[in-house]
């Protein structure tokens, strides 16, 4: 079940069009996503590299990479303790190559996802001491980790967060105090006395921003933007808003993964069979994402590093082959944990607004991936647990109305270790406390039965007849898309269908022709499966209306659509097609 909703944000169109010489549409999009103002347009539509903010704007910036010039001039070891996802894998990688490139005795470490959970910890710290290391620098992690950080202290060592996820707190008569780890730098945007305007960086843009400022107060003569890459595939890989800062990262990071150098990443496109297509978001978040994914996910992340670190390119290929079928085992996993849990769901707790859902045989490094499965199929707050080594772990993954963290803290006492953001989090806690969260979590939220009906949003209605490639151009102007800026959408109404025809080995394409406003002129498709769509058309409209619409004939199917338009090349011709990204059979006509 679902609502459609047409955005309506205010704006004056008609002064964004004469500020900045767009069309109408272009401009209504533009106040979907905002962007009035005629500076936070012309940023929008054009980023570069050259509009990011500056580093010393970060609190503690100036500090630590004051502290990591001193120890670089006394020689002293240095760590780097990353995490085992892209993001933790490209910080790590790029603060390893600056901080090598600067002359530091650097080395890194990626934590275990089995052996050692999620960041920085206590036994990490133990044994980097004991291999004399003097300071170490957390990538991706490390605002919630007080007792690996203390013990560092303890002992004399030098210990540098950077991290991007959210602060914890204390909450006392309504009033919340910041929970910090006691670390001699703390570097992440979201803390209260951080005054960097731009707060949603993932953790390897942060990691980013420290490597900019060491390679100018070091006076490196190396062009940072040959990082940008990886720090574009981590920032689609975790999700952030593609806005601010995030555009222009991403944006210049995607012009540079498409020419990179990197043997890593090439054996990985080849593997991937994107070697010669054009790298979009898509191919980062659901492609070469995944991949690198697979190594922190069935193996170690070190992998993954040690692709991107390649200077051998048969060591290169070895590891793309590798990552690839790591890859397909981790999809083997999450198939079979996603039945078990939607059984378990449908049999015991399909009246939750909060879904808690444990089942021990999960592979707990899929478990954040079979959360977001059931999430999307429920539109609830999804948490999946398993058995893991001492206890229970498990992600969880959220709805835009419901903020998982803070939601977390309310139940701060029966859990181990957790963080996170609004949208998602990762927790530890014991058995016999699981039923104790889900009963905690659901007598807390304030979720309504409205929250839980999945929203739908579209840009504006728009004719078919009033597509045009220049309009098409128009749309790509706002690329990158992703979350935060999500690919423009258009709603018809109450649209005949002449024909419609099932393709597709797997029958999971239906091409469609309409009566209006003129057959033929313009395509659409709709990638679903296609059983299941004429199922839905018997339903509605009866078995003759199907088969007259499968022959062409006239007959009585009305749909209302929304779609993205494409330009379409086939045989050296181009065209305009419409994609179909939810459709509704007319509830106006009656069933056949």
């Amino acid at each position: 079940m679902e609502k459609w909703f047409i955005k309506n944000n205010p704006g004056d169109i008609s002064r964004i069009v004469s500020d900045n010489k767009i069309s109408k549409p272009l401009a209504k999009l533009l106040i979907n996503r905002g962007l009035t103002e005629k500076n936070e347009v012309d940023d929008f539509l054009n980023p570069d590299i050259d509009k990011l903010h500056s580093p010393l704007l970060m609190h503690d910036m100036e500090a630590a990479g004051r502290l990591i010039m001193d120890k670089i001039e006394a020689g002293k070891k240095i760590l780097i303790v990353g995490d085992f996802d892209v993001d933790g894998i490209m910080s790590t990688y790029v603060l390893f190559r600056v901080l090598s490139q600067a002359g530091a005795d650097v080395d890194f470490t990626i934590p275990d996802r089995i052996q050692d959970g999620y960041g920085i910890n206590k036994h990490i710290v133990l044994k980097a001491k004991a291999a004399s290391v003097d300071t170490i620098i957390t990538c991706d992690n490390g605002i919630a980790a007080f007792e690996a950080i203390k013990t560092g202290k303890n002992m004399g060592m030098t210990m540098i967060i950077t991290d991007h996820h959210e602060i914890s707190y204390t909450e006392k008569d309504g009033k919340q105090t910041s929970l910090l780890p006691e670390a001699d730098c703390i570097l992440n945007p979201k803390k209260h006395v951080c005054l960097y305007p731009y707060k949603n960086l993932c953790g390897a843009g942060v990691a980013f921003k420290l490597a900019d400022h060491i390679i100018k107060i070091s006076k490196l003569k190396i062009d940072i933007k040959y990082l940008l890459e990886m720090v574009a595939i981590a920032t689609i890989c975790d999700v952030v808003d593609l806005v601010g800062e995030n555009r222009i990262l991403v944006k210049e990071g995607l012009e540079r993964l498409n020419n990179t150098s990197n043997l890593g990443l090439k054996a990985l496109l080849k593997e991937s069979g994107l070697e010669d297509k054009a790298i979009t978001v898509y191919h980062v978040g659901f492609v070469i994402g995944p991949s690198l994914n697979a190594s922190g996910r069935l193996d170690s992340a070190l992998l993954g590093l040690q692709l991107l670190l390649s200077k051998d390119e048969n060591e290169a290929n070895e590891i793309a082959i590798k990552l690839r079928k790591l890859n397909e085992h981790r999809k083997s996993l999450t198939e079979i944990g996603t039945l078990e849990i939607e059984k378990m769901i449908e049999e015991i707790h399909i009246n939750d607004k909060v879904l808690v859902a444990y089942d021990p045989e999960i592979h707990e490094s899929v478990a954040g991936i079979i959360a977001g499965r059931i999430k999307e199929k429920y539109n609830r707050p999804t948490i999946v647990l398993t058995r893991a080594r001492e206890g229970v772990k498990g992600s969880g993954r959220s709805i835009e109305t419901y903020h998982m963290f803070e939601e977390l803290s309310k139940c701060r006492a029966l859990l181990g270790r957790f963080g996170g953001h609004p949208m998602a989090a990762g927790l530890s806690l014991q058995e016999e406390n699981i039923d104790k969260l889900r009963e905690c979590l659901n007598n807390n939220t304030k979720l309504e039965d409205e929250d839980l009906v999945k929203r739908v949003y579209i840009d504006m209605a728009m004719a078919l007849e009033n597509l045009s490639y220049e309009f098409i151009d128009d749309i790509g102007r706002l690329e990158p898309f992703g979350k935060g800026n999500p690919k423009p959408t258009f709603g018809l109404k109450g649209l005949n269908l002449s024909k419609a025809i099932i393709l597709g080995n797997k029958r999971n394409v239906v091409k469609i022709d309409f009566n209006n406003p003129s057959p033929g002129k313009i395509e659409a498709i709709m990638f679903c499966d296609g059983d299941k769509w004429l199922e839905d058309l018997d339903n509605y409209y009866g078995l003759e209306e199907r088969k007259k619409l499968t022959s062409g004939i006239a007959n009585s199917v009305v749909m209302d659509i929304i779609f993205h338009p494409a330009i379409n090349e086939y045989m050296g011709r181009t065209s305009i097609q419409i994609v179909i990204n939810n459709y509704r059979f007319d509830r106006s006509r009656p069933r056949g």
